[in-house]
């Protein structure tokens, strides 16, 4: 493949979409689809929508955090976090993202999440993994008062949450695909 079809440059050295449709992003994204769909119980349906949590991730969710985040301030409640899902419209993937980011949070810095409630936990978690993976700043973005409302709590607190997670995870938001497979088998375990 020329440069040139690989940059979906026009002879005039232009940007064209007319090869677009051909060039995939993530090419066993069909795959992941179906084994996110029916390893974490999302049903076998293939509209069926991945746009909140299922009943067994949101109980491991509910279990991890409450462990991680041992504050009996706010603890985190499933009721909370299928009302967060619904809201916000968590996404599995963001989900195992935020589970690798607090991964990191437990080695680097398990001082945070002495001092953090399991439901901000969760809620800012689930914030910074969907911002990192679907606010593109144009149609799809990703508002701190949005989140708030489906959490419960005002602009400023989603503001000062999210500060603080940054700051506690060193701005560390990258990741490496392979740790998402990780989470993922062993949220399949």
């Amino acid at each position: 493949m020329e440069l040139d079809e690989l940059l979906l440059l026009d002879e005039e050295g232009a940007f064209s979409l007319s090869g677009f449709q051909e060039f995939t992003f993530l090419p066993r994204h069909q795959q992941l689809s179906e084994r996110v769909r029916k390893r974490l119980y999302y049903g076998w349906d293939k509209d069926c929508s991945l746009d909140n949590l299922s009943s067994p991730v949101a109980d491991i969710a509910v279990e991890l955090l409450q462990k991680v985040a041992p504050s009996p301030i706010r603890r985190l409640q499933k009721k909370y976090v299928s009302h967060v899902s619904r809201e916000a419209c968590i996404s599995p993937c963001s989900m195992m993202l935020a589970l690798v980011y607090i991964e990191r949070l437990r080695h680097r810095n398990p001082e945070y999440l002495q001092q953090i409630s399991s439901s901000d936990l969760f809620l800012i978690s689930m914030m910074v993994a969907s911002k990192y993976l679907y606010d593109e700043g144009e149609e799809e973005e990703v508002f701190n008062d949005e989140w708030g409302a489906a959490g419960k709590v005002d602009v400023q607190t989603m503001n000062t949450l999210e500060m603080n997670f940054l700051s506690a995870i060193d701005w560390s938001l990258y990741t490496d695909p392979r740790e998402l497979f990780e989470v993922l088998s062993w949220l399949e375990g």
